[in-house]
């Protein structure tokens, strides 16, 4: 498999509910994977993913092996998002409607290492071009050192991501509640931010 062979595409809004299902169960999947540790349902991936679809502006760029939806990332103006989303932006004196929120970017194992992850980036950080938007950010999870159900061949993002000009910003944390593989309920966890200003 090369990349050639991948077709990436984007599309926003409404125009993406045809791929809403496939999205759902790609998201199921990948983050089941350590370090998320997720254990979803296909009706809270389909609310998710629908809040995106609602906003005009937003962006769902689709990595295609044929018609099979291998890989995606999303992106949204934060000031789209839930209250919930910009709070944190919010309560550092940084204004909604300059920021453009991605989501999440998810490829599937057999994919990965083709580029794909960096045309994911570029199509996002262009749309936030086109928007005039001159803060991009995202929050990754932080899992504790030495955390059981960490592989040992795994390789944290933060240099890919550090590469492509994000920093986390230092204090700047939520938390999202969801439940881990194996557990019986939901518990917290605390989810980093990284920022990357154009201006």
């Amino acid at each position: 498999m090369s990349v050639g062979d991948i077709d990436i595409r984007t599309v926003s809004g409404a125009a993406v509910t045809p791929w809403l299902d496939d999205l759902a169960a790609l998201r199921i999947r990948v983050f089941r994977d350590y370090p998320y540790l997720y254990d979803g349902s296909a009706d809270y991936e389909r609310r998710y993913l629908t809040a995106y679809a609602r906003s005009p502006g937003s962006l769902f760029v689709l990595a295609l092996a044929g018609e099979r939806v291998v890989g995606a990332a999303t992106a949204l103006p934060l000031i789209d998002a839930e209250p919930e989303f910009r709070a944190p932006f919010e309560a550092r004196g940084m204004a909604a409607e300059q920021v453009l929120y991605f989501g999440e970017s998810v490829l599937d194992q057999g994919h990965r290492g083709l580029g794909i992850g960096h045309r994911f980036f570029d199509r996002r950080e262009a749309h936030a071009r086109d928007l005039d938007l001159p803060v991009t950010a995202f929050c990754a999870v932080v899992r504790g050192p030495g955390h059981p159900a960490c592989p040992p061949d795994y390789r944290p993002l933060d240099p890919f991501w550090r590469a492509r000009g994000f920093q986390p910003e230092d204090g700047m944390t939520t938390e999202y509640r969801w439940r881990d593989l194996g557990d019986t309920g939901e518990s917290p966890k605390t989810m980093q931010f990284w920022l990357r200003k154009s201006r």
